[in-house]
């Protein structure tokens, strides 16, 4: 079936001049080395089309693979084909001008809970959507060119999507398709240093948030970022966000939560978990995502309390039905 649908994405791509592409709001490294890796991908094989990223906001972490498209005029997009990437529902894509195209396919890896777009192509047990751009091109390789440059923007979005390669939904496939992009060319030194270096004063937040850090009875760790505290040591929203990171290694401790204030009052949540499935809890407070990674917005204290009261008493029936979990 995926060839299928896969064909049809290839005939709406050859059919039309102009091509717009757009990703998820608060983009991660999947979000932009697919887009950005896709864009390439057709640049290369289709230089007389019109292929442009269209997006409202982007991730300075990602910033070492470069920008986007200057923005264009609404009727710009009227005769456009608009393909939509690693984004669940309409509500979080990044530019809602996205409804201005004629036509909409959506490529996501997600779970399918708000269906748009045609042809869709949705394979939530894809590592990352960088890892389906990569199947892309290798179903059609054939037809479509790459270079080394598109080959480091989907590779870096499978890096980081897969947590380097250690989430669940890692595969053989994901590693083949890893590799066929390394050989290609790909400069890992660079690629890693950028993701990993960090400005000094990350350090001394990470520092001060080890002794912020709370659990709960039944071993949910969570934090919250304040403003004071993203103020204080200069956090970008990415800065704050990859905060959740930071406790994933406490033993005994399953789901783990960051806490990020927004500048319009709201309260960003992260999500994450080792074998428990959270995304139910994520999809309660206005959001969802994978079975063990998630997100979702509250706008209280007393609302923030609330979710992490339901992730304790998650992770207690998890402990009491599961045997072997560590």
């Amino acid at each position: 079936m995926s060839y299928e649908i896969k064909k049809q994405i290839l005939d709406k791509i050859k059919e039309y001049s102009k091509i717009i592409i757009f990703r998820h709001k608060r983009p991660d490294g999947d979000a932009t080395g697919s887009t950005k890796g896709l864009q390439r991908i057709l640049r290369l094989t289709y230089p007389e089309k019109e292929i442009l990223l269209q997006n409202s906001d982007f991730a300075e972490y990602m910033a070492f693979l470069g920008g986007e498209d200057a923005p264009v005029t609404d009727d710009y997009y009227a005769d456009a084909l608009g393909i939509v990437i690693d984004t669940g529902t309409t509500e979080r894509i990044s530019n809602q001008k996205f409804s201005l195209c004629k036509e909409i396919i959506k490529i996501d890896h997600h779970i399918n809970i708000a269906p748009y777009g045609n042809p869709m192509w949705v394979e939530e047990e894809r590592s990352s959507s960088c890892e389906m751009i990569a199947d892309f091109y290798a179903t059609f390789k054939d037809e479509l060119k790459i270079d080394s440059e598109a080959a480091t923007y989907i590779y870096c979005g499978m890096v980081t999507d897969s947590g380097r390669f250690r989430f669940r939904d890692v595969s053989g496939e994901t590693m083949r398709l890893a590799g066929m992009l390394l050989d290609i060319g790909i400069d890992t030194d660079k690629m890693y240093a950028n993701l990993y270096m960090k400005e000094f004063d990350i350090y001394k937040f990470e520092a001060y948030a080890y002794g912020q850090m709370q659990i709960t009875e039944n071993g949910v760790a969570y934090l919250h970022v304040t403003k004071e505290m993203q103020e204080k040591f200069c956090l970008s929203q990415e800065d704050a966000s990859a905060s959740v990171s930071l406790m994933d290694s406490i033993k005994n401790s399953l789901i783990w939560l960051a806490f990020i204030d927004n500048d319009d009052g709201s309260i960003r949540v992260r999500l994450r978990s080792r074998f428990v499935t959270i995304n139910c809890i994520g999809e309660k407070y206005r959001g969802g995502g994978h079975a063990c990674a998630a997100g979702a917005t509250v706008y209280s204290v007393e609302e923030m309390n609330q979710l992490i009261s339901d992730a304790d008493a998650r992770l207690k029936e998890y402990k009491e039905n599961n045997e072997g979990w560590l």
